[in-house]
């Protein structure tokens, strides 16, 4: 699912035409692996696909000199869209074959990619499917631990597991970004624990007001510009 977002008045995730859209278009691959006989909870897909965004924003391949840091600096020079597509049997093992990171939750098997060009995938992610990525938790989730990260979805925006995959990436994106780096370095220790749940509408309403990075999706797919559906909750930016 084709996902980027916007969430501050200077930030690269804005819906406005500004220099950004000029710029050669990048996007951030994720692939989480769906086999029909098995395939992961929603809430765990959520949770792995944002750990993965982070996981690679931490890597050392990724900054510096690092075989990736173009690749990344040329993706957060323009949009930062993130792309996530299915995959399950030899479509999985060949995407694995190529550069990236696993991340593994419960049972959520996600990998994710350095960035490329918007209309230069490999060509073994660009012949897997977007859509489909409809997954469902088969119990509700137990309440999140209240002393760490939560990726609040909100209750107003009904977005395919692909897309709430995407979404929740991006709010993590944006905790990242606003961190100092020791308490990056203490997430980064954690293991980037995390918990991805739907807000209650109460809550939603003051989360949206509370100074917490707020994604808004820039509309390209599923949902219309401007719609609010991530609260990046981390202990260390509540205020």
């Amino acid at each position: 699912m084709n996902s980027e977002a916007t969430p501050v008045q200077d930030s690269p995730f804005r819906p406005e035409r500004t220099d950004r859209d000029t710029a050669p278009q990048f996007v951030l691959p994720l692939v989480v692996r769906i086999e029909r006989a098995d395939p992961p909870a929603r809430t765990d897909a959520l949770e792995t696909a944002a750990r993965a965004v982070l996981v690679l924003l931490a890597d050392e391949r990724a900054a510096g000199d690092g075989v990736w840091a173009q690749a990344v600096r040329d993706w957060q020079d323009a949009r930062i869209r993130k792309v996530v597509r299915r995959a399950r049997g030899a479509e999985w093992r060949r995407a694995e074959a190529l550069p990236g990171i696993t991340v593994t939750g419960k049972a959520a098997e996600v990998r994710v990619f350095p960035p490329v060009p918007l209309d230069g995938w490999p060509k073994d992610l660009a012949r897997l499917q977007v859509s489909g990525t409809d997954l469902d938790d088969p119990e509700p989730p137990a309440a999140p631990d209240a002393g760490g990260p939560v990726l609040w979805m909100s209750p107003d925006v009904e977005m395919s597991a692909g897309k709430a995959m995407a979404q929740a990436g991006h709010g993590a994106q944006l905790a990242w970004w606003e961190l100092p780096e020791e308490e990056r370095a203490a997430w980064r220790d954690s293991g980037f624990a995390l918990s991805v749940r739907t807000a209650d509408p109460a809550r939603w309403r003051n989360l949206t007001t509370s100074g917490l990075p707020v994604v808004r999706d820039a509309g390209f797919t599923e949902i219309a510009p401007g719609s609010c559906t991530v609260v990046a909750d981390h202990p260390a930016l509540r205020r």
